[in-house]
């Protein structure tokens, strides 16, 4: 599906722009000429230049084909696979979800103290955790931790210190919402 913006047109008449009356404004219209350049770029991305549809650069079995996104969100199952081996009827209700930036930001950076349901590096949180509760709508929610891929890609320069940075970052957050110390939660039950 192509999203694109349609322009509106709204024009006011001589009689209007040579005597102060109110605006008058008629119905929009939507450019004839924008939807016909529309047309025509959906059909240059399809056939260009006759050559037939264009199909990927890379093919999907490569691993250049995947996404970051898709790269961290492995890393965050992977990351996750060990902590679940050991804690897994306790994490039954517990969802984790990534979110690309932290949308809740310190007032003051310098000063800032974040509660125990944020892991944080300084000013940039780097997880939170999300307790049950119930939405607006009145049905029950999951707890869940949301793991900020930006900051914690930003902060690794390879794929292993990666992979540790979000180990460390979900033990935290599961000691959090299970009430136990990390050390617990990185060894497992007893």
């Amino acid at each position: 599906a192509y999203n694109h913006r349609m322009r509106i047109e709204r024009r006011r008449t001589a009689r209007d722009r040579s005597q102060g009356s109110p605006v008058r404004i008629p119905e929009p219209r939507v450019s004839d000429m924008r939807l016909s350049a529309v047309r025509a770029a959906r059909r240059a991305r399809r056939d260009r230049r006759g050559r037939g549809l264009r199909s990927p650069l890379l093919p999907q079995g490569v691993p250049a084909w995947r996404s970051k996104s898709d790269d961290f969100d492995a890393v965050a199952l992977e990351a996750f696979a060990e902590i679940d081996t050991h804690w897994h009827d306790q994490l039954a209700g517990l969802d984790i979800a990534v979110d690309e930036i932290p949308r809740l930001l310190p007032r003051d950076p310098d000063t800032v103290q974040w509660p125990d349901e944020v892991t944080a590096d300084g000013a940039v949180p780097l997880a939170r955790l999300m307790p049950a509760g119930v939405d607006v709508h009145g049905a029950p929610t999951r707890a869940q931790i949301i793991l900020f891929r930006r900051p914690l890609e930003s902060r690794a320069k390879r794929g292993e210190e990666l992979l540790d940075l979000v180990h460390e970052v979900l033990v935290q957050q599961v000691a959090t919402h299970l009430g136990l110390d990390e050390e617990t939660i990185d060894r497992g039950p007893e």
